[in-house]
């Protein structure tokens, strides 16, 4: 057993942290174009003294520690920002018109980098080796994970941990759970074709308007109907566009969705029903279709060992006061990936307050409690050296 490892607040250039976040707000890229996103963070990096390879799967980088023989840590942050117009008014608002980080990823990023420094501050405090992986295209399927999973970032590792800055959390509460706590997601674009004509003339048409109107109401029954009531499970029609005037009947129609589940056999009915229900939808009104489903990221599920873990660590780090619970939910995450690999967890750290973080995650108006920042690192800090060292981590103010 490791001594105490007590670090001063000091220590953290917690100002360092804060700068950082602010630069990658300022100017984020979106999923698969996070070129000079990955250049900044493999900068830091080589500044702190730790090995670097870039471009692994895309724009993802790895820095890694090795620190003679013992467990091999991962930690992981996501990189990527969202098509969504800045609407805050602060001085680090987004530069890039109709991108921002409206999920918190740049606090990650942030986030990681001063906990990767630290802990190579201080290798005479553990042994093995730390492996901190910068994931690109986390917002957009197929994700970046699974490419990074390819070409071995995994390889060798032990554990790996992942933290989200969660603004519906309020700052000084971090929750995880056993078990699934995000959905599986897949989605869906349902293209209908049909005859148009005259809206006057509706029996010489082939109406794809109330085919696709049809179509949405009947999806719901399937949840309502052919799911058990004790699974939880969504499907969400969120576009459905069709015709451009009003005495026009449309001879196409395309629906978009999205489809959210935790059991796997559930989310196979799921896709079932709704292929069943669009053909024969479709053939009762005499129109034909195309259905792209694209299948999504599984469900996180947390192994109930590793969320153990996690409550332990946050009451000997932080205190019994900081420890929350978090319900499963339906937001989706390719955290889950590297979970389906090796045991590990997945924690949301509380971000929110009531004045500038209150606004719910993709919203334009969304920014962080940027205190919780130096949350996340010092429970990813805590959560490696758990495994490395067997030791507890004490913050001194």
């Amino acid at each position: 057993m490791m001594d105490n490892w007590n670090i001063h607040l000091m220590e953290w250039h917690f100002e360092d942290t804060i700068q950082w976040r602010r630069h990658l707000h300022m100017n984020p890229e979106l999923s698969y174009q996070e070129k000079e996103t990955s250049a900044f963070i493999a900068q830091k990096l080589l500044e702190f003294g730790i090995d670097v390879k870039t471009g692994i799967g895309g724009y993802g980088v790895v820095g890694t520690i090795y620190n003679g023989e013992g467990p091999i840590v991962a930690l992981r942050a996501d990189m990527d920002a969202l098509p969504i117009q800045d609407e805050k008014a602060c001085e680090y608002r987004s530069t890039v018109m109709d991108v921002m980080h409206a999920c918190g990823h740049d606090g990650h990023v942030a986030s990681l980098l001063s906990a990767a420094r630290l802990l190579n501050q201080h290798r005479d405090k553990w042994k093995g080796e730390l492996r901190f992986i910068f994931q690109p295209a986390e917002e957009v399927s197929p994700g970046g994970a699974q490419a990074m999973i390819k070409e071995g970032v995994l390889k060798g590792v032990d554990a790996i941990y992942g933290v989200h800055l969660w603004a519906p959390l309020k700052l000084g509460q971090i929750a995880t759970r056993e078990g699934a706590m995000m959905a599986a997601v897949d989605d869906f674009n349902l293209t209908i074709y049909g005859r148009g004509g005259h809206g006057g003339i509706p029996n010489a048409c082939i109406d794809t308007v109330v085919i696709g109107a049809a179509i949405v109401q009947q999806l719901q029954s399937i949840v309502s109907r052919n799911v058990s009531p004790l699974e939880p499970a969504v499907i969400t029609v969120g576009s459905i566009q069709a015709g451009s005037t009003q005495n026009v009947i449309a001879d196409r129609a395309v629906l978009k969705g999205t489809i959210r589940s935790f059991n796997p056999e559930v989310r196979e009915l799921l896709r079932a029903r709704l292929e069943t229900m669009v053909e024969h939808m479709c053939a009762m009104y005499g129109a034909t279709f195309q259905l792209d489903y694209k299948v999504g990221y599984p469900a996180v599920v947390n192994p109930a060992a590793e969320a153990a873990r996690v409550e332990r660590v946050v009451r000997e780090t932080f205190g019994e006061e900081y420890v929350a619970a978090t319900e499963m939910m339906m937001p989706a995450e390719d955290f889950s990936y590297y979970l389906n690999e090796i045991p590990g967890c997945f924690v949301f750290v509380g971000a929110g307050n009531d004045e500038g973080a209150k606004y719910p995650h993709h919203h334009p108006r969304f920014d962080i409690e940027e205190q919780a920042m130096l949350h996340a690192s010092k429970l990813l800090i805590a959560l490696a050296l758990d495994v490395l060292s067997s030791g507890n981590i004490v913050i001194k103010k």
